[in-house]
């Protein structure tokens, strides 16, 4: 029984840690919301078994990437308050991949989509 309250308190940690970075970080909930509205054109399209799993892993990829790069960044912020040269190409290494991220989530996105949109399917 204490084994299964502690992986429980380590799930409320995590999901605390998922309602946190909601409720500080504007970014995270735009991409919550598009990945919402992906997961609603998932069920409208009908999509099978490979593409649904392609788009969830893209969707979790970012989100996930997201969430290293408020990580790194409140770290960082946490050490070096100041404005620091190195601190802030860090921080941009770390913006920049949350951008691949998202811009191969798109890519993704509209490889998968595309047939259905224009009824090529």
């Amino acid at each position: 029984m204490a084994k299964n309250q502690h992986f429980l308190y380590r799930v409320k940690v995590a999901l605390f840690g998922l309602k946190a970075a909601f409720k500080e970080e504007k970014n995270f909930r735009i991409q919550c919301v598009i990945a919402l509205a992906v997961m609603c054109l998932m069920v409208f399209f009908r999509l099978d078994a490979l593409e649904t799993s392609v788009l969830l892993l893209t969707m979790l990829v970012v989100l996930i990437s997201e969430l290293v790069n408020s990580q790194i960044e409140k770290f960082l912020d946490l050490i070096e308050p100041n404005h620091h040269p190195r601190v802030k190409i860090i921080k941009d290494f770390s913006a920049g991949a949350v951008l691949l991220s998202a811009l191969g989530s798109v890519l993704i996105g509209v490889l998968i989509f595309m047939p259905y949109i224009f009824g090529i399917r």
